[in-house]
């Protein structure tokens, strides 16, 4: 729904409220934030508007390890702009997005950074649009994939100050497109749909017209809701239709049992494949790995790709933090990179040259492989496919826009 006039005014007088406020706690000074108010030649501030708790903590948790380790590494080579070092702010949007406004407004005003990172959501993300806009600072989300975080869904006008590194929604389910017709080489597909997720509907959608684009033919569709737990009768409709491939694309809770039954309980062995939804070890443990055979799904990353830049990335972070990062540490770490790329080609740490940097972007090599920013605010870069192999996760290939 498109944000009226009596809504931005309400907001903006909450938003005032929320500063005199902070003022009154002792905080700095306030303004519109950036440079001018770091004393020039000083640390680079760059905020982290993050899901330190709450409900998807382990998101924001996740991504800011990511930031964190690339600015050590930034610093460490000599900082930018003759030596001056970044400083992160964190501030913890408790995984709500109100929260997630507040924390904006305080980094912005209060604390002037130059930019935001974060935050891990979309909606969370989406709640910075306005303030982003109204105090001229860059936001750069690191793992928000919703169309409508860069770009007003109803205009079709990109938000000027809203930047993100991880692809969105859409393209996964192209990407899947791709690879199930060049590599897999199959024809016939079924699409089994979450009708109560936007993620999955989107997916599918895209998945569905570059399919049938690309020569393939769509047998059968199915859907199911979130929270089901038998889909016996939708997967012996599918296995009826004869298709010899099935795009599944929802979240783990689901597929996990629907690959399960569709292997165990109807005989439907052929390849399956969703997207990023499918990321979590627990697919394991509800599909079985047997089951999980000949599947695959799309994601920003994978940490076993052989590629030079992510395994020095994997083993960075292993030192510091003990764990294999996953894609949100992977697209955070991209983050700052493609933030002091654009600090540097800016020769400034004005928040709106950078902006306009930012949107310049053009070829830069990060983690997640190497991106340009689009019209729209989106980065152009491939997908990675990844395979379960007897349980595991196994990097497959890469699929290019």
């Amino acid at each position: 729904m498109r944000r009226t006039g009596t809504f931005r005014a309400l907001t903006a007088l909450v938003a005032l409220i929320i500063v005199l406020s902070l003022a009154g706690c002792g905080g700095g000074a306030t303004g519109t934030g950036g440079d001018a108010g770091q004393g020039g030649g000083g640390a680079i501030k760059v905020g982290l508007n993050a899901e330190l708790s709450g409900g998807v903590a382990s998101y924001g948790q996740s991504f800011v390890k990511g930031v964190e380790l690339a600015a050590e590494k930034i610093n460490a080579e000599g900082g930018l702009l003759d030596g001056r070092k970044i400083e992160l702010v964190k501030a913890d949007n408790k995984s709500e997005a109100a929260e997630s406004t507040n924390a904006a407004l305080k980094l912005m005003t209060q604390d002037n950074v130059v930019a935001i990172i974060g935050a891990a959501t979309s909606g969370n993300t989406m709640a910075m649009i306005e303030l982003a806009n109204e105090n001229q600072i860059p936001v750069i989300a690191p793992t928000a994939t919703s169309p409508g975080v860069t770009v007003d869904p109803e205009t079709g006008e990109t938000h000027e100050f809203m930047f993100r590194v991880c692809f969105i929604d859409p393209f996964q389910g192209e990407a899947a497109a791709k690879f199930a017709l060049d590599e897999l080489k199959v024809k016939r597909a079924a699409v089994f749909t979450d009708s109560s997720s936007d993620y999955a509907k989107g997916l599918a959608e895209a998945f569905k017209e570059a399919f049938t684009a690309g020569g393939g033919e769509i047998v059968a569709e199915e859907s199911y809701v979130q929270k089901d737990t038998d889909f016996k009768s939708q997967l012996t409709r599918i296995k009826g239709a004869n298709p010899d491939f099935l795009f599944i694309p929802g979240y783990y809770e689901e597929v996990g049992l629907i690959i399960k039954q569709a292997r165990e309980d109807v005989g439907l062995d052929i390849p399956m494949m969703g997207g990023d939804g499918w990321g979590s070890p627990r697919m394991v443990e509800l599909a079985g790995a047997a089951n999980l055979n000949n599947t695959f799904f799309t994601n920003h990353y994978s940490s076993e790709d052989p590629d030079p830049e992510i395994q020095a990335f994997v083993k960075a972070f292993q030192e510091k933090y003990g764990e294999v990062p996953d894609g949100f540490a992977a697209l955070g770490y991209d983050a700052m990179l493609l933030l002091a790329d654009a600090i540097k080609r800016a020769g400034d740490a004005d928040p709106v040259k950078i902006k306009d940097a930012l949107a310049q972007t053009k070829d830069l090599r990060v983690v997640t492989g190497t991106l340009s920013i689009d019209e729209k605010h989106n980065p152009i870069k491939a997908a990675a496919v990844i395979e379960f192999k007897d349980g595991k996760q196994v990097f497959r290939t890469k699929v290019n826009p």
